[in-house]
């Protein structure tokens, strides 16, 4: 009995013995491995402080990156707009439409730090400016990952840690929680994927966003109470959002910009241009000749465009050894560039028969000068035609049940509208008439706006009478005369001044009363016989043979 004993005693003394080693090997792996990991990590940062002692010479675009209001160009409405939605107690969420490289992202940063000084402003000192690109905020279709709306890291995925052993799902904050309490700046928002656009819509409505996981269940006691939290209250989002787009207005869902206040920055102007461009200069300190700044305004359309012109300029000024950018360095950018110059119009003081001024929009919210030439002569009865050229002849509006939908040319049907006017007004056979309209430029006009300065082009070329060249017209015109409203007039007018011109006619229901302070006149009509009088009368009496429109006596 005494001998069992004894083995057993022996038996457990080596039991322990062996557990002992167990662990101690065990302790001593943990050791090594912390250890090993510890010279690992220590490596690493090692790399990490060489890699941050290396700095390249700040880019020119960041030196001239604005840094307050007046740094800014070219966008004093826009900027007006902007804070007017973001100052005061109760900030709106924004969408702001423009061409790249005019300063949407530098006004809205701007625009955040001086509402932050705002007396009543509920966003506080450190309120953060989130910047994130729609184009790269892509997410995982199994819920994996989504920076923009955040993510639960499941417990089946690799490195889900110790919570992840004990079968805890993990919550991890995407931008619209890192924002909040401030803004987030969401960069061209017009490319988000249409699954996130109604997640965002959904935050913006309840200023929290609520995370979903199979793994969570509110009765599993194992799980942290800050995560219970998070399933059942969500995490918080109370920003205000500011998107950017390049896009027009009618390509954004219809849903979101009903949550947003819509605000325009324009393209810029040549002097706008310009100014950016002696700004660049002197940032680096480089002497130029003058006549490098004409180059630049002729060819740059943002100020983006404007600032690498003389980036490049300065590159090649330098590793050719000089000290000055001239006029055939700034040449050379272009031509290596492939930099197009810009449609720049200026009107003379003549008088022309058949050439008119109409005044359109390219672009988002900038205006243009666009000369419409006709010529027109008589046929025999019934051999007349009728050739448009430079316009959009057919163009798709949508989809209806699947099916494309497309229309006549907006700018044709005007023609033919004003067509019918004129036949009422001359009581003309436009059938003994051959007319051949055009739209010089080769860019394809399309919308109703021409309807106005159409009616004055048909009018000159049929009877022979010039028009003043200082003249501008838009305007939609309905098939009895009315003159219709139509979109981007103040742009509009203010290409007409760029362009020299001295009157303009605009649709009565687009007139504002600060038109009278522009240093041209315009002049609102409600039906195309106010203005065939005006433009007309001083040349040759009119006579009215439809009831609808009125005699020059009157």
């Amino acid at each position: 009995m005494n001998a069992f004993v004894q083995l057993l005693v022996i038996l457990s003394m080596l039991f322990s013995i062996v557990i002992g080693i167990y662990f101690w090997n065990l302790l001593k792996n943990q050791q090594g491995t912390k250890t090993a990991v510890e010279k690992e990590s220590q490596k690493e940062m090692d790399k990490l402080r060489q890699l941050r002692a290396i700095s390249l010479s700040e880019p020119l675009a960041e030196k001239t990156r604005p840094t307050n209001f007046r740094d800014i160009v070219g966008q004093e409405d826009g900027l007006r707009a902007l804070r007017a939605a973001l100052f005061g107690p109760n900030p709106q969420h924004v969408i702001i439409y423009g061409p790249p490289g005019v300063g949407k992202t530098a006004a809205a940063r701007v625009v955040l730090e001086e509402a932050k000084r705002s007396p009543n402003t509920p966003f506080r000192p450190d309120a953060v400016f989130l910047e994130i690109d729609a184009t790269t905020a892509r997410f995982d279709d199994r819920g994996i990952a989504d920076p923009l709306m955040g993510s639960v890291h499941d417990p089946i995925y690799q490195g889900a840690g110790p919570l992840g052993i004990a079968g805890v799902p993990q919550p991890k904050p995407g931008a619209v929680t890192k924002a909040h309490g401030g803004i987030l700046f969401l960069d061209e928002i017009g490319e988000l994927h249409p699954i996130q656009m109604n997640r965002l819509l959904k935050v913006l409505e309840d200023r929290k966003v609520y995370l979903e996981s199979a793994y969570y269940s509110p009765d599993n006691k194992s799980i942290p109470e800050h995560i219970h939290d998070i399933f059942k209250n969500g995490l918080p989002a109370d920003f205000r959002l500011v998107g950017a787009t390049t896009r027009s207005p009618d390509e954004l869902p219809p849903a979101l910009r009903s949550r947003c206040i819509e605000i325009f920055f324009r393209g810029l102007t040549e002097r706008e241009i310009r100014i950016i461009s002696q700004n660049a200069l002197k940032k680096i300190g480089a002497a130029y000749d003058e006549n490098i700044l004409d180059i630049v305004e002729q060819h740059a359309y943002s100020g983006r465009d404007a600032v690498n012109m003389v980036q490049i300029a300065e590159g090649l000024v330098l590793s050719e050894r000089r000290n000055r950018i001239s006029q055939e360095d700034m040449e050379w950018v272009v031509s290596s560039g492939h930099y197009s110059p810009r449609p720049i119009f200026a009107v003379t003081n003549e008088k022309l028969v058949g050439a008119v001024n109409g005044l359109a929009i390219y672009g988002p919210h900038l205006g243009q000068i666009m000369d419409i030439e006709a010529r027109v002569y008589p046929v025999e009865k019934g051999e007349g035609k009728l050739i448009v050229t430079g316009i959009v002849e057919e163009e798709e509006f949508g989809e209806h049940y699947g099916q494309k939908l497309r229309r006549k040319s907006m700018a044709r049907a005007s023609l033919e509208n004003v067509l019918t006017v004129l036949g009422s007004v001359l009581n003309l056979e436009l059938s003994k008439y051959h007319i051949h309209i055009n739209f010089p430029g080769g860019v394809p006009v399309d919308g109703p706006s021409a309807g106005l300065a159409l009616t004055a082009l048909l009018y000159s070329a049929i009877k022979e009478i010039p028009i003043d060249n200082q003249i501008a017209f838009t305007g939609e015109v309905g098939v009895r005369g009315n003159v219709r409203p139509v979109g981007g007039v103040t742009a509009k007018i203010d290409a007409a001044i760029r362009a020299g011109v001295k009157k303009v006619y605009i649709p009565k229901a687009n007139y504002q009363s600060y038109y009278a302070t522009y240093s041209l006149e315009v002049i609102p009509i409600l039906h195309v016989n106010e203005m065939l009088e005006d433009v007309f009368l001083r040349n040759a009496p009119l006579v009215y043979t439809n009831s609808l429109i009125t005699s020059v006596n009157g």
